[in-house]
């Protein structure tokens, strides 16, 4: 109503420029020319009273117009009483600086901003529309839109992973993983940057090849892991979990500035830069050895663990051989604006070795089946490398790293009462375990029961024919082999604890 009465309201005539819109005595009318920082015209007339001349020190006397309007809403105003009390025109006065948003913002904006699908943003991998065309189920990772699975002519999700994992460890699988966080770390301290970062170490790793890293907060606990590769002596890639990229770049640029600005590294995030396509499977090599160019991707001239620049589909490519499925795999790092193009390539060189292409479900089981952990799901703030089995990847003649000294602390020295990562089967077997489900010694036990862990990770694993899960158990390592249970508002289910690799244990499938 109110806007329809402004559009029929007649034109104005003209107009008045100063306290308010009448010729009142601003010197003693209570006026506000600025409403955030409350100035009123009787303040105006004070700074002039006191000496000031300057529309500059009118301005910082009053702090009219210095809120986030930047004087859109009062500036004007307070230049007409100036003209009006010093007998000057405005010109000759003179004007503040004018700083942006030079256009208002309108109100709209604001008001409008979290509603629909504005609520928050989306961010999309190059390879989305492939996948939504494909009929991909989506899901939410951190703001990410993931390809989630793919069914097949009515497919429930179960049946859709089962397929993707069977076809995975059978032949070959195609996934997305363009939204694991990368950043270039180059610089002729890059290693011994890296090397105070992270648990591992990194001055002797030679180019060309790569280490799974770990990264612990000061307080000992792991925040975050990933695979890094070393391109040259002065340069490498650094990859995060998916929703760790822009926490990890800060605390290195804050750990760069403040603790070791001596050292000379730079540091660029390049998340949105790059595409990941992983072929994983028995058959990857076969899939993308016709559309490299420029490398030898055999066993012996590319092993597990290590890096190539080159191209593939005409494309320049950094390729890693590195797995997250247990299987042979490769991950084709191409320029995001070509991510699409080369996935379309490597599908089709695929055809002939039926290609499927698997969401983030299969991802999970198929790392589960290995033991392999994902940072906020195994970890909950509040465990260090060695509650989840990563104790090995702690460099043991490193003098100093984010977090060494907590790890000391005698609260971690004693693991034994600590809860631990372990592996878990149902009986029957065919039951799968919530998420997040206590674990309890003695189900018949009133409550409140003695709480000895909580389950991880559950899954169907259509590899092993059974459910299986993982847990972080207090003690677990020293319990496999014993029963717990999981205690249900009607019942208890019997769960034994297992090493957490369920799958080749030897890793002789990594080497293809």
């Amino acid at each position: 109503a109110a806007a329809i009465a402004v559009a029929n309201a007649p034109a104005a005539t003209g107009g008045f420029l100063g306290a308010t819109p009448h010729g009142r005595n601003p010197g003693s009318v209570r006026a506000f020319i600025d409403f955030q920082n409350d100035v009123t015209a009787k303040d105006i007339s004070l700074a002039l009273r006191e000496g000031f001349r300057s529309v500059e020190h009118v301005k910082r006397y009053t702090t009219n117009g210095m809120a986030t309007d930047q004087g859109k809403l009062s500036n004007m105003n307070a230049l007409g009483i100036m003209s009006a009390e010093l007998g000057r025109p405005i010109p000759e006065i003179g004007t503040t600086t004018f700083r942006m948003p030079y256009t208002p913002v309108p109100f709209g904006y604001f008001a409008g901003y979290a509603r629909g699908a504005l609520f928050e943003p989306e961010r999309h991998t190059p390879i989305h529309d492939w996948a939504a065309e494909q009929g991909a189920v989506f899901e939410d990772v951190g703001i990410w839109k993931r390809a989630r699975y793919f069914p097949r002519g009515g497919e429930t999700m179960r049946s859709a992973v089962a397929r993707e994992c069977r076809a995975v460890r059978a032949s070959v699988g195609i996934f997305d993983a363009s939204t694991l966080g990368k950043i270039e770390v180059v610089g002729p301290d890059a290693a011994e940057f890296l090397n105070r970062m992270y648990v591992n170490a990194w001055t002797k790793l030679k180019p060309g090849r790569l280490r799974y890293g770990v990264l612990l907060r000061e307080d000992g606990f792991v925040i975050d892991d990933g695979v890094i590769g070393r391109l040259s002596d002065t340069r490498f890639h650094v990859t995060t979990t998916t929703g760790g990229a822009p926490r990890v770049l800060a605390m290195m640029e804050d750990y760069l500035q403040t603790e070791f600005p001596e050292l000379d590294v730079w540091l660029t995030s390049t998340t949105e830069q790059y595409a990941v396509i992983a072929v994983q499977g028995p058959r990857a090599r076969d899939v993308i050895a016709p559309l490299v160019e420029g490398a030898d991707i055999s066993g012996a001239a590319m092993p597990h663990m290590s890096m190539v620049e080159c191209r593939v589909a005409g494309i320049p490519a950094r390729l890693f051989r590195v797995s997250f499925t247990g299987e042979l795999g490769f991950e084709i790092n191409v320029p995001a604006d070509y991510g699409r193009a080369v996935w379309e390539a490597v599908f089709d060189a695929g055809r002939r070795h039926d290609i499927t292409a698997y969401g983030t479900e299969t991802m999970h089981v198929l790392r589960a089946e290995k033991g392999y952990i994902i940072v906020g799901q195994e970890t909950d703030g509040t465990a260090t490398p060695g509650d989840v089995g990563l104790a090995w990847a702690i460099g043991k003649a490193k003098p100093d790293f984010v977090g060494k000294r907590a790890l000391d602390r005698a609260a971690f020295a004693g693991q034994t009462g600590r809860k631990q990562l372990v592996g878990l089967f149902t009986e029957p077997g065919d039951i799968v375990l919530e998420e997040g489900s206590h674990l309890v010694a003695d189900p018949s036990r009133p409550p409140p029961a003695e709480i000895l862990g909580h389950v991880t990770s559950a899954y169907w694993s259509e590899t092993l024919g059974r459910s299986i899960a993982l847990a972080l158990v207090r003690g677990g390592r020293d319990r496999i082999g014993d029963t717990l249970h999981v205690k249900l508002a009607d019942r208890a289910i019997p769960v034994r604890l297992t090493d957490p690799v369920f799958y080749d244990r030897e890793g002789a499938r990594l080497d293809g």
